[in-house]
């Protein structure tokens, strides 16, 4: 039996992984300090002996005996890092560098969750791995962006310098169950409008691009670069498939069976024109390959949205408090 440490645990996607590793037997303490994490992700598992959750900044993570560390932990969403941008950066910087040193002393394994966002508005499509990015060091996603950029960085350096255990994987749009309705992402945006009949708001003219994976999909992929991806490797995993965001207003409006106006308001600074990741690594070294059809993990996740709404408030899924001592002022 594995231990297994995931941070950001009580997140959209880590919440999805601890789920995973806990059914497949591996013991598993997820950490997160709810800045944008939600105990509703959580609660279920805690009825399995398996699991266990501590609450903690990742920058104050005492050392413990694990085997793998699949490391997670900082807000993800436009609203989330938008509203703490600091926090984001130091989440990315301060608390990676801690759970780098408890893999370190531990000789435990090493992923680290990055993002497609390093690639900021791509001038090479599909992104590859070799690809080094456009991005505004400076701009309205920089705390995110370059946040990530110096963890893999830092992962990278702690593989040469130390010799720990890593692999970086790039994530490309995900979507699906766990993840709050009001993070800004597109797919709940756009699901809990329709569900509600409201309008479905795009930004600028709806032609911007993006490819979506499904979470079940996205947490396989993680496991497999944990436990089949090679030391100091870097992987892409997204979905190759496609569409513009105004197709993606069309198709959930149709799955949700809504009569929302599709609207369209002013764009946003740095919006990006275009996203779609190349896989080939993924697929030849992985073996791995998306496998849920759109249309399935989009209804699914409609009728998933369609349950919460039914039995939680509306301001259920706000982001959560800040630590005490993270707060300004």
């Amino acid at each position: 039996m594995t231990r297994i440490l995931v941070t950001g645990g009580a997140g959209f996607i880590g919440a999805n992984l601890c789920r995973s590793l806990v059914e497949q037997g591996h013991t598993v303490i997820a950490v997160d300090n709810l800045i944008t994490g939600r105990m509703a992700n959580i609660d279920a598992l805690f009825e399995n002996p398996a699991f266990s959750f501590q609450n903690i900044d990742t920058a104050r993570l005492p050392d413990c005996d694990v085997d793998a560390i699949f490391h997670l932990a900082s807000p993800a969403s436009p609203v989330g890092y938008g509203r703490y941008p600091l926090e984001t950066l130091l989440a990315n910087a301060e608390g990676t560098h801690r759970v780098l040193e408890v893999a370190r002393h531990a000789n435990a394994r090493f992923l680290m969750a990055s993002t497609s966002e390093i690639y900021g508005d791509p001038l090479e499509h599909p992104q590859t791995e070799s690809y080094w990015g456009n991005v505004d060091p400076i701009g309205p996603r920089s705390c995110y962006d370059e946040g990530k950029r110096y963890a893999e960085a830092l992962t990278k350096c702690y593989g040469q310098e130390f010799a720990v255990d890593v692999r970086i994987v790039r994530i490309f749009n995900c979507y699906g169950p766990w993840n709050s309705a009001d993070d800004g992402r597109m797919v709940p945006t756009f699901v809990n409008q329709a569900i509600r009949g409201e309008p479905i708001t795009i930004f600028g003219n709806g032609g911007q691009t993006r490819s979506l994976c499904y979470v079940s999909d996205l947490v396989r992929g993680l496991e497999r670069a944990m436990f089949a991806g090679s030391n100091g490797r870097v992987y892409n995993l997204g979905n190759p498939q496609e569409h513009t965001i105004r197709e993606f207003a069309e198709i959930i409006r149709d799955i949700a069976d809504s009569d929302s106006e599709i609207v369209h308001v002013e764009g946003r600074q740095d919006e990006i024109a275009r996203r779609k990741p190349d896989i080939s690594r993924a697929q030849s070294e992985l073996g791995w390959t998306p496998e849920v059809d759109m249309q399935d993990g989009l209804r699914a996740t409609v009728e998933w949205y369609r349950a919460e709404l039914a039995v939680l408030p509306a301001s259920s899924g706000e982001i959560g408090n800040l630590p005490t001592y993270l707060r300004r002022g």
